[in-house]
């Protein structure tokens, strides 16, 4: 596994949004650094230089902001 970004917030709809460091695709899926799936990334938004990933929540735990997202291999 390995890092791809951090935990920005909770988003309205409960999706959260992750600030990415390292390039993702949607339908991946993203876990906590507990190995617990978080969700899957639904779409990317914002800047292509610094963008930012929609993920539909799979579980009731939650990251917290600041928290790191990772992937698997």
């Amino acid at each position: 596994m390995f890092q791809v970004g951090t935990i920005l917030h909770q988003a309205k709809s409960g999706r959260l949004i992750v600030k990415l460091s390292k390039e993702v695709r949607p339908g991946s899926f993203l876990f906590d650094d507990r190995k617990h799936r978080l969700g899957r990334v639904v779409e990317l938004i914002g800047p292509v230089r610094a963008p930012y990933a929609s993920v539909a929540v799979v579980s009731s735990r939650l990251g917290k902001p600041g928290d790191p997202a990772f992937m698997e291999n």
